[in-house]
């Protein structure tokens, strides 16, 4: 099958509610390149239809053209015909060779915060480019974002106004009515449900996707609040205040409470990124203030303590201020706890990270669901907030995050297990449910420079 007598059908990549899309060789170029060709179904094929479709495919097309001629990195695919043929519609356009992101974001598995971040910047600096042209993309979600194989670029594709041509139909006073909504659920902010989008609708989206990549769920795992209708997810994932009032913005229910831009958005992104000090500046003010600085680092490495273990084969850094209790307890395996600092005399609960080595047969996932266990077993009003998988000391590792009761002190526990051998290692940082958040920056550096010979 060719389309236009040009552009030979090879296969087919995608069928949806809109169309079909079909992997392609241009046989009028030199060696036959691969191309991308789209196929629209209009919902009606009254000749009067046709004729003011074919107008607003040819105005979409002009649009489609424009972005991949401007864009200077190349990450909007290249128009390379549109094509109106027996009664269908029909884009082709640049194939790009990589994978959608959704192949980045598993189930179940979360990325990191600095990851996530930087997954951010590539799609809005993309989307920015669009919102310049005052396009608004429609459709954006993991499988329409393309990361390429040459360059590891992040390439948007699919956009949703030309997937409107096929859900429109012209009523009796020769007026286009859409009759279908153009996005996907769970990425579509309500406006965008109600058929009138806006720039912000797609910062909502990659807003999600963001949220999607952090806590390893999808957005129709993610609840609700029945009075707001924000959407709840920093129950699921430890991320820094600053992150989450940027991904709150950008996911807002209210569409007038947003960035009302992509670059707005990367804007504020990129000020969670590290600041490079400028040294320049430092050496203008004086030796005094750089003396001073070097002072304050020197300081801040030093903050810590080494702690090893040569039977265990255990490295940890522990802050000089928490105190350290060895331990040798047979019945719950606890080898060390290190105990945070008083804060006042009332403060009847210190936090704590203790580690634990413990012979265990089995997988990891088989380690996290006995750990799960016996948590409900032994911890009154225990809940399971939430379970993924992440590192430890260069290794696969569970983490397990929950809550229970101990006397009369609601608490919060992080829990990290890795697997060496038949010998399980295990991480637990607890704290008053009131006080988790304050002391866990501090735990999870504590975690993250174990090291396990």
């Amino acid at each position: 099958m060719k389309i236009d007598g040009r552009y030979e059908i090879v296969q087919p990549l995608g069928k949806g509610g809109f169309g079909t899309t079909f992997l392609a060789k241009d046989t009028k170029r030199p060696e036959d390149p691969e191309c991308v060709v789209k196929q629209f179904t209009p919902a009606s094929i009254d000749p009067a239809t046709l004729t003011i479709l074919k107008k607003f495919f040819d105005q979409e097309a002009v649009t489609l053209e424009t972005l991949g001629k401007h864009n200077t990195n190349k990450q909007i695919p290249q128009l390379l015909a549109h094509i109106e043929e027996n009664q269908e519609f029909y884009i082709v356009q640049q194939y790009i060779e990589g994978h959608d992101l959704s192949a980045e974001l598993i189930s179940g598995q979360k990325m990191s915060e600095s990851d996530v971040i930087k997954l951010l910047i590539e799609i809005l600096e993309v989307l920015e480019f669009v919102h310049e042209y005052k396009v608004i993309h429609r459709d954006i979600k993991p499988d329409n974002i393309r990361r390429r194989q040459s360059d590891k670029k992040i390439v948007l594709i699919d956009f949703g106004a030309v997937k409107q041509i096929c859900t429109q139909v012209v009523n009796s006073q020769g007026q286009i009515t859409s009759t279908v909504v153009i996005g996907t659920p769970g990425y579509m902010p309500l406006e965008q449900q109600r058929g009138k989008p806006q720039l912000s609708s797609d910062v909502y989206a990659v807003g999600i996707i963001a949220i999607q990549a952090l806590t390893g769920l999808l957005p129709q795992e993610l609840e609700e609040d029945a009075n707001t209708g924000e959407i709840i997810w920093r129950n699921h994932v430890n991320v820094s205040p600053k992150l989450a009032t940027v991904l709150n913005k950008m996911v807002s229910y209210d569409f007038r409470q947003r960035y009302r831009t992509a670059k707005e958005a990367l804007q504020e992104v990129k000020k969670l990124l590290p600041q490079p000090i400028n040294w320049k500046l430092l050496l203008g003010l004086g030796m005094t203030i750089v003396i001073s600085l070097t002072i304050f680092f020197i300081t801040k490495k030093d903050d810590f303590n080494l702690y090893e273990n040569s039977q265990y084969g255990i490295k940890v850094k522990y802050p000089k201020t928490w105190e350290r209790q060895d331990l040798d307890n047979p019945i719950l395996a606890e080898v060390v706890t290190f105990i945070s600092p008083k804060q006042s005399d009332a403060d009847k609960f210190q936090e704590n990270v203790t580690i634990s080595v413990d012979q265990f047969s089995g997988t990891l996932e088989d380690l996290q669901e006995s750990n799960i266990k016996e948590i409900i077993n032994t911890l009154v009003g225990s809940k399971i907030i939430d379970k993924g998988k992440t590192t430890l000391a260069n290794k696969p590792a569970s983490q397990l995050i929950f809550t229970g009761k101990s006397g009369n002190d609601n608490l919060k526990n992080m829990q990290v297990v890795i697997l060496k051998g038949e010998q399980a290692y295990t991480i637990t940082y607890t704290a008053k449910i009131d006080d988790y958040d304050e002391f866990v920056e501090t735990a999870e550096k504590m975690i993250k420079s174990v090291e396990i010979n």
